[in-house]
């Protein structure tokens, strides 16, 4: 698979990689108290729509929010846009769950990473 085909549009695969590059951002922009080491969430469900093709040249961007927090997993809504037009370009809804490294198995979602979440989107 190549990144860009012959008509210069970034193949939709590619998208999977935007994505995951605006869930880092959103985790660094939580706070320098969080680091990304301290990640104990996995992907478990990613869903994409695309509305307009992304071309070579295009500026965009990725925006991230998370719209649910639950004990186990949370749920973020991702778009990338053209940041000339303004324009959306494809949209990702994604399941995240805690996870625990030494057991390999669910667990809750730390306090410290709730907390931050709340705080950062504003949620009571």
């Amino acid at each position: 698979m190549t990144d860009i085909d012959p008509l210069n549009h970034v193949n939709n695969g590619i998208f999977a990689s935007y994505y995951d590059l605006g869930r880092l951002n959103y985790f660094q922009t939580l706070g320098s108290s969080f680091a990304l080491s301290d990640i104990d969430l996995v992907l478990v469900h990613t869903e994409f729509d695309f509305m307009e093709s992304v071309r070579f040249e295009d500026k965009i961007a990725v925006e991230s929010k998370i719209t649910h927090l639950g004990k186990k997993s949370v749920q973020m809504w991702q778009r990338i846009i053209d940041l000339t037009t303004m324009n959306v370009k494809s949209t990702c809804f994604s399941v995240l769950s805690g996870y625990d490294k030494v057991n390999n198995t669910s667990k809750e979602i730390s306090a410290q990473f709730v907390e931050l979440v709340k705080k950062f989107e504003k949620i009571e």
